[in-house]
C-alpha cells in the first residue's frame, strides 16, 4: 500500500497546489483547469478511503477520474504548446485556456504540473493493480 500512499499524496499535493494558485496567488482557473480539478479533487478522498480500508479495488473507482483528468490535462498542454489552435479552446468567457501564469525554468507551467500529477497517479495505480493481482495469484498457488 506504499504505492497507493504515494498516489494519494500526489493527488493531495495537486489539489493543494491548485487551491494555492487560485486562492492565494489569485490566478483564476480557466474552463480546462476546472475540468481537471473536478477529476483530481475526488481522488484525494477515493484513494484516501482505499488506504484506510485497505480496498484493493480502488482502481475501479479512481482510474476513470484519473484518465479523464489526464486527457483534459493533455489537451490543455497541447493548447499551451500551440499544437492545437487557440480557436479550439473551450474557454469562451473569463480566463483564456492559453493564459500562462507561471513558467518556471522556461517550461514548467500549471497545465504541465497537472499532466504530470495525473500521469504519476495513473502509473502508480497501474503498479498497485499489478502488485495486487500478483498477490492474489501467489495466494492461490
Amino acid at each position: 500500500f506504499k504505492i497507493l500512499f504515494i498516489a494519494w499524496l500526489t493527488a493531495l499535493v495537486s489539489t493543494a497546489g491548485s487551491l494555492f494558485f487560485s486562492e492565494v496567488m489569485q490566478f483564476p482557473p480557466c474552463s480546462l483547469c476546472w475540468y481537471q480539478r473536478i477529476c483530481m479533487y475526488p481522488l484525494v478522498l477515493i484513494i484516501g478511503v482505499a488506504l484506510f480500508s485497505l480496498d484493493r479495488k480502488v482502481l475501479k473507482y479512481s482510474l476513470p477520474l484519473a484518465l479523464i483528468g489526464w486527457f483534459f490535462a493533455l489537451y490543455h498542454n497541447l493548447l499551451h504548446w500551440k499544437i492545437i489552435p487557440e480557436s479550439a479552446a473551450p474557454c469562451r468567457q473569463g480566463v483564456a485556456c492559453s493564459t500562462v501564469y507561471i513558467d518556471w525554468l522556461g517550461f514548467l507551467t500549471i497545465p504541465l504540473m497537472s499532466l504530470s500529477g495525473f500521469t504519476l497517479i495513473l502509473v502508480l495505480l497501474m503498479i498497485f493493480s499489478k502488485h495486487t493481482k500478483n498477490e492474489v495469484l501467489n495466494a492461490q498457488s
